[in-house]
């Protein structure tokens, strides 16, 4: 047994296999709530059977025309999000910027996870894809 202590672990979700073993990879800690969060603002509203309430409706807002107004709305769909699904993640801080060269949105998430001490970044791009 390891002598780290571990807090939180799920399966990667890339499925990628540990060598030598061939088990089904795990992330822990920080990179497993990175994970949960990434999958959450990937997930369609009503995508998940039995869970229609979760999921966020950014895909949709990403066809919307881009505005500052509309980032704000991101911000606090993200926020809310992550507030009611993700109950590892405390202290959020949600900061979305809309960039016009590149037709998407910059995402940074800075938050606090349960029992661990430092503060933790989570930054993403999204952009509509065809």
């Amino acid at each position: 047994m390891s002598d780290i202590l571990r807090i939180y672990k799920d399966i990667d979700l890339s499925f990628s296999a540990l060598p030598g073993t061939g088990d089904v990879a795990r992330k822990y800690d920080l990179n497993a709530v990175r994970q949960a969060i990434k999958t959450l603002l990937l997930t369609a509203k009503g995508e998940r059977k039995f869970q229609y309430q979760l999921g966020s409706p950014l895909y949709e807002m990403l066809f919307e025309p881009m505005d500052f107004i509309l980032a704000n709305r991101m911000e606090q769909e993200i926020f809310f999000l992550i507030t009611n699904f993700e109950p590892r993640a405390r202290d959020l801080r949600v900061n979305v910027n809309p960039n016009f060269d590149s037709n998407g949105y910059e995402v940074s998430i800075f938050f606090y996870v349960v029992g661990l001490p430092n503060p933790v970044t989570y930054s993403t791009f999204l952009k509509r894809l065809r």
